[in-house]
């Protein structure tokens, strides 16, 4: 079973960040800042039990959140 995953990622062509579905190609979502992005991308990871995933401006990632079933939960949240 393949994880939903949602990305914030930047947008070489217009500048700004996209909000970005696991396997499309099309952005679900466009800002100029950010915060904002990510603010949008958690709202609609949370809805749909997904993991968040944002990465910088080099394209590398920067940080991962996890809201729906964790592949690999902390020891101390069984």
């Amino acid at each position: 079973m393949s994880r939903k995953t949602h990305f914030v990622v930047p947008n070489k062509e217009k500048g700004g960040w996209d909000i970005k579905k696991g396997g499309s190609e099309r952005a679900s979502g466009h800002f100029d800042n950010k915060d904002k992005a990510i603010d949008r991308a958690r709202e609609i990871s949370i809805n749909q039990k997904s993991e968040l995933v944002i990465s910088g401006r080099d394209g590398r990632i920067q940080r991962s959140d996890s809201h729906g079933n964790d592949p690999c939960p902390p020891r101390d949240k069984k």
